[in-house]
């Protein structure tokens, strides 16, 4: 990692030197002195903008949870037809997912063994559920199959949505991020979508 220098630093550079670290060592697996390394920076500089590392923690989830959040109040998420909705928030989770991977790859790596973590889970399972509750709302209004378990299906979706942060890398070697979104969205509808 390149060391910035000291006057380069604020709080969202902070935040993104200790969103990667804790990637890569863990959030428990992290101390201060970790990310005052990784940071180029003394530890009291880091104090002068967060309050410490679950500070760090908490403002790296909630811009995960943020950009999921904000899907449900997007106007294509709102109107129409149940599993149009929810096809447009499924493409949408894949682009927010792939647009702020580090900060949802850390959100989908929180345990609960902190009051930030546990916050975190509990804000996730409510996006869950919400989501849930489109599948659900679609196959009430007969759109996708009926002989697929609607909490099976949805933890179906969310798994291969959540499973991208493990192997996409955006480094122009791989699928492109409208290529990966454009696959996801029809492996889940093709499947899900009635004849």
């Amino acid at each position: 990692m390149t060391i910035a220098r000291r006057d380069t630093y604020t709080p969202e550079t902070l935040l993104s030197v200790a969103v990667q670290v804790f990637n890569e060592r863990g959030y428990d697996g992290t101390s201060m002195e970790h990310l005052s390394k990784a940071a180029g920076i003394s530890k009291s500089s880091i104090y002068h903008h967060v309050a410490g590392k679950e500070e760090l923690l908490r403002r790296a989830v909630s811009r995960a949870l943020d950009g999921l959040f904000g899907i449900l109040d997007e106007e294509h998420a709102r109107g129409g037809r149940a599993a149009d909705r929810l096809e447009y928030v499924v493409r949408r989770m894949v682009e927010v997912l792939i647009a702020e991977l580090p900060y949802v790859t850390l959100l989908l790596r929180v345990r609960g063994n902190t009051a930030t973590e546990r916050w975190a889970l509990e804000r996730r399972r409510d996006f869950d559920h919400r989501v849930a509750g489109l599948l659900k709302d679609a196959a009430a209004d007969g759109d996708v199959r009926e002989d697929v378990e609607v909490r099976l299906a949805t933890r179906l979706v969310f798994g291969m949505i959540n499973s991208i942060v493990e192997w996409y890398r955006p480094d122009g070697r791989g699928a492109t991020e409208r290529e990966v979104t454009d696959a996801v969205v029809r492996l889940v509808f093709s499947g899900l979508r009635r004849d």
